[in-house]
């Protein structure tokens, strides 16, 4: 018996959706922490906190998260057809992942006050979720694509080797 008989491999068009919905439910997750902390202090404190936890969002989704997310869309386009469905992430990226898990568990169990640690979750979070909109936004194109492609009078829900 081979390896490759045993392998979870899907297409590629599923790992890339598989990456988006990794990265939108991990930054909508981290993004609810942070809510919750912050729903927990007074308005006058949780506004300004939140408000500097959405421009670091903004500024980490356009100058990192973004061009991570291109790059690794960009990787997966790259497959010839299939892919092992944890290639939906390159290898080295699940050590960075390992990395951030602890670093948020070591931030939640320290001594720093949550209201102050949702900035940073906040802005990792809403980066997250932001970056996420590229994978999608790479399955709809490959729809319409695939929807022009098409002949005359049939359409994509009716095809059997749509992504697969």
């Amino acid at each position: 018996m081979s390896f490759a008989r045993i392998k979870p491999a899907v297409s590629k068009y599923w790992l890339i959706a598989i990456a988006g919905l990794m990265w939108s439910i991990m930054g909508a997750m981290l993004c609810g922490l942070a809510y919750n902390w912050l729903a927990a202090v007074p308005w006058g404190r949780a506004v300004p906190l939140g408000s500097i936890g959405v421009c670091l969002a903004l500024t980490a989704y356009h100058f990192g998260f973004s061009r991570i997310a291109r790059k690794n869309i960009d990787r997966l386009r790259l497959f010839s057809e299939r892919g092992c469905v944890f290639a939906f992430q390159a290898w080295k990226s699940y050590l960075i992942i390992g990395l951030m898990v602890m670093l948020g568990v070591i931030l939640r169990h320290s001594a720093i006050p949550k209201h102050y640690l949702a900035i940073v979750y906040a802005a990792i979070g809403g980066a997250l979720f932001l970056s996420s909109l590229h994978y999608y936004a790479c399955l709809w194109s490959v729809m319409v694509l695939k929807q022009s492609r098409l002949p005359a009078g049939e359409t994509i829900e009716n095809k059997t080797d749509t992504i697969k």
